[in-house]
């Protein structure tokens, strides 16, 4: 008989109970697959189960659910229910969690069930399905008249973030923030224009899930109860009722899909956005802070460079770093005491890391221990992990900058905790929370009887025969047992006589007698019942500990987070010493300063030949905006990115790449680097490079940092180059006015440095040879006017014949030009500094004046090693 869909059911009264009970619950959770226990089963029944069966590619069966009628069905082991629940919740769906919630053996027909937990994309908590080094972020946008409130929340660490947002700008804020976040769940008040397109953006971008019907979750009175009391009188100023109700609705979700009261910790970060350098999606993306732009992996990132911690806690609190840095000098100076003193350290960062590395993630395991979810190996985990906070704190107090600092004075070690649970888990605990074998030996007297009992019941038989014997002289007694009438004291007919009166006839045999005594009855009862009372007995004492660390949750969460901190310092000054980064100095001038400055990715990659390590000097006022020319492929786009990086990195708090480095604080940092048609919205390439340059130039202020590569390439020839000199004469002016790197191809913007103040020229030095072309990735003041295009075509492998071709055409059109009283390229070229052919002519004697110019006293090893590879390559040409 074909099984029913779940609309066919729901008008029909002649259903079992089971199902009746099902179907209700069902009717609460409409939206979601329903995971309802059967046994050791979650069953999927009706359109849930054909959804199940076909996502999960299991068997789909059938029950029967009255009437003669059957429901289409397929389950999962509940042991192994999460990794099909992450599966259901990776494929963009809601699964809600009905569990028994009563014992079986005690309930008087159908036992009750409840749903204990609703599991969306956002509040998932198992650390072993998610990212170990990454957040997965909910949060909740409530749009309002005049401001925008915007929360996030990582259940898995319990960290919560809120702000908001007014002026013009707003949404261009809103959106920068959800890209730095990119919440895997979205819950937002309304669906207008605005909400739209948040939506769009986040579902194509990040895959995000967006519930905007869930409308019923902001709600102001509730909201305000829920969070009024958590915050201090200074943090209530910032509170505003857009971020009451978005910080609400967070908290409220969180209680619905948790099943448990959202803990509002008094860590809970109310922020503004104007506290940490602004950084758009396209500027991450380009700058590859996190992960690679191709392969989209952490290899070929910042992050993977900067990237040595050795806790989860600490690479999550980097990871956030690198993409919120700071604008706060004394903020910055600070990170940078506690990375300094550690790069001059070494033993001390090699103790810390092996310290740190025994301290698994606390802050989702204290996660699961909140939200009801943890078992015994994860409370085992917590003890042993924070078991190690001593040796940590111990570590760091032999450093003065350490032991005087907030760090050291908060740190709690959390001994009591960790003893307690050292002490009440065993080893090795088993998954399930509910089969004993949980608490040690030793914790809890009860527990030891119920398990003497339980494994050592012969030994006590064996202890009362030995009694009886003795007390009733009776050689041959002995205590046995059987399935029919459990334990009894055997005695043989010739001694029947000597039976004392306490003992009782349980039944009579040809060659002997069986009794019972008191003391043996109890004893029975107690062994046949000691396995259920020390199951039992273990499950309680473990919900006690877990409500302990969800009591003590607040300390807990503070030491994760020093523990990150520590971490991170310890990660960059590993980076810097192996790497030779050194300490900038930072300031709130406006200028840049950078000296041998390098690009900490890309040295990675380089391993058959040398980084050419690069100057930079920009200011808002005599080098304020760079014009960059230069051949393809000869690094114009890296230069631009290095100083981009360097700037981000000492905002960070981290050590650069470069022999020296002064920062003025920046607020903002923008890049138009390339572009990539997005034809599902109906923008080409050229549409996408003018949508970046016009946010670039409505939001840049003379504090930010402007990147622009190749704009205006994207139409024609002469359009292009109207846009590029524009773009460069507004981003110039007093309406903007940012420090600013201008690559381009087209040369005749190099005229502009005789035109304007503050503009100047620079370009990639190169050597062409006849039909080749050397890069000499140096960058020198001067402009060039010729891309080497031709050249460049010919190393990439384009065919000779293209090639030649190419080449005749080129001329074809510099002689039409020279005819049109155009200078050709051929007599410009005379007037172009080449740095080739300058080491080509007096190579010895620029070697030899390189030498001269090197203080010998003050050279490191690594500037001397790089010095004399630059030297051999002059010699050698």
């Amino acid at each position: 008989m074909p099984s029913e869909t779940l609309k066919d059911r729901k008008s029909l009264p002649d259903v079992t109970p089971m199902m009746r009970q099902y179907l209700e619950v069902k009717a609460e959770y409409e939206d979601y697959i329903l995971m309802y226990r059967l046994g050791d089963f979650y069953e999927c029944f009706f359109d849930d189960a054909m959804i199940a069966s076909q996502e999960l590619e299991l068997t789909l069966t059938g029950r029967d659910c009255g009437g003669g009628r059957r429901a289409a069905m397929c389950g999962v082991p509940y042991h192994k229910s999460d990794v099909y629940i992450t599966k259901l919740v990776d494929k963009g769906y809601k699964v809600a969690i009905c569990e028994q919630v009563e014992d079986p053996k005690a309930a008087t027909g159908l036992v009750r069930r409840e749903v204990v937990r609703v599991v969306t994309p956002g509040t998932l908590t198992d650390g072993a399905v998610l990212n170990e080094g990454e957040n997965n972020y909910l949060a909740a946008i409530c749009f309002g008249t005049e401001r925008i409130g915007l929360a996030f929340a990582d259940v898995s660490t319990g960290t919560i973030r809120a702000t908001s947002f007014f002026g013009d700008d707003k949404i261009v804020k809103l959106k920068n923030e959800l890209c730095a976040y990119q919440p895997a769940e979205l819950i937002m008040n309304k669906l207008d224009k605005d909400g739209k397109s948040i939506a769009k953006l986040l579902s194509e971008r990040f895959d995000t899930m967006v519930n905007s019907a869930e409308k019923r979750f902001f709600d102001y009175e509730a909201a305000r109860q829920h969070i009024e009391a958590a915050f201090s009188n200074d943090e209530r100023c910032m509170i505003n009722s857009e971020l009451t109700m978005a910080l609400g609705a967070l908290l409220i979700y969180i209680e619905h899909t948790q099943k448990i009261t959202a803990q509002v910790s008094k860590n809970v970060e109310i922020y503004t956005t104007n506290e940490y350098l602004e950084l758009d999606y396209n500027t991450r993306r380009n700058l590859e802070l996190t992960s690679s732009m191709r392969a989209k992996e952490k290899r070929g990132s910042l992050m993977w460079v900067l990237n040595r911690t050795k806790t989860a806690m600490g690479e999550r609190l980097l990871r956030s770093w690198i993409i919120k840095p700071l604008i706060s000098v004394s903020g910055i100076t600070n990170r940078q005491k506690y990375v300094k003193t550690l790069v001059n350290n070494s033993r001390i960062r090699d103790e810390l890391e092996e310290a740190l590395s025994a301290v698994l993630d606390l802050e989702r395991l204290m996660g699961k221990a909140v939200y009801g979810t943890a078992n015994a190996r994860d409370l085992q985990s917590i003890g042993a992990s924070l078991s190690n906070l001593p040796r940590i704190k111990s570590v760091i107090s032999q450093i003065s900058e350490f032991a005087e600092s907030d760090i050291y004075k908060e740190f709690d070690t959390l001994d009591d905790i960790s003893n307690l649970l050292l002490r009440a888990i065993v080893d090795n605990p088993p998954l399930t929370i509910r089969e004993g074998d949980i608490i040690r030996l030793g914790f809890n007297d009860d527990v030891d009887y119920y398990r003497d009992i339980k494994e050592n019941g012969q030994s006590i038989m064996k202890s009362i025969e030995e009694r009886e014997k003795e007390a009733t002289g009776i050689k041959t007694l002995k205590v046995g047992s059987n399935n029919v009438f459990g334990y009894y004291i055997e005695v043989t007919k010739s001694f029947v006589d000597q039976v004392p009166e306490r003992y009782i006839r349980r039944q009579t045999l040809t060659n002997c007698e069986r009794y019972i005594t008191q003391e043996l009855k109890e004893m029975e009862t107690t062994i046949y019942t000691a396995e259920e009372k020390l199951v039992t007995l273990e499950y309680e004492i473990f919900c006690s500990l877990r409500n302990l660390l969800r009591e003590n949750n607040e300390r807990i969460h503070r030491a994760a987070e020093i523990v990150a901190e520590i971490d991170v310092y310890r990660s960059l000054a590993e980076v810097a010493s192996k790497n030779g980064y050194v300490c900038p100095e930072i300031d709130l001038s406006h200028d840049i300063v950078i000296k041998d400055g390098r690009h900490p990715v890309v040295e990675k990659f380089v391993t058959d030949s040398y980084f050419v390590p690069n100057d930079t000097y920009l200011n808002t006022t005599d080098n304020r905006l760079m014009i960059i020319t230069g051949p393809n492929m000869a690094g114009k786009s890296t230069y631009m990115r290095q100083v981009a990086i360097i700037t981000i990195m000492a905002q960070i708090g981290s050590f650069v790449p470069a022999r020296e480095a002064r920062v003025g604080i920046v607020d903002k940092v923008f890049t138009r680097v390339g572009a990539s048609d997005d034809l599902a919205s109906g923008q080409s390439t050229f549409m996408l490079e003018m949508t970046e340059v016009a946010t670039i130039l409505k939001n840049a202020t003379q504090s930010s940092l402007i990147i622009y590569d190749e704009v205006g390439r994207g139409t024609s020839t002469y359009d292009g180059m109207a846009i590029a000199r524009a773009v460069v004469e507004y981003t110039h002016s007093k309406r903007v006015g940012a420090k600013t790197m201008f690559a381009t191809h087209y040369h005749e913007l190099t005229d502009m440095e005789n035109s304007f103040e503050g503009i100047v020229n620079y370009n990639i030095a190169a050597k062409k040879k006849q039909d080749s072309i050397v890069f000499l990735r140096k960058i020198v003041k001067g402009g060039t006017d010729d891309s080497y295009g031709i050249e460049v075509a010919k190393l990439a492998g384009v065919p000779s014949e293209v090639v030649k071709r190419a080449k005749e055409i080129l001329k074809d059109i510099e002689e039409s030009s020279y005819i049109a009283g155009v200078k050709p390229k051929a007599e410009e070229k005379n007037e172009v500094f080449d740095l080739l052919s300058v080491i080509d002519e007096s190579k010895e004697s620029e070697a030899a004046e390189k030498i001269r110019a090197t203080d010998i006293n003050t050279i490191t090893p690594i500037e001397a090693m790089s010095l004399l590879y630059e030297l051999k390559k002059m010699l050698e040409g």
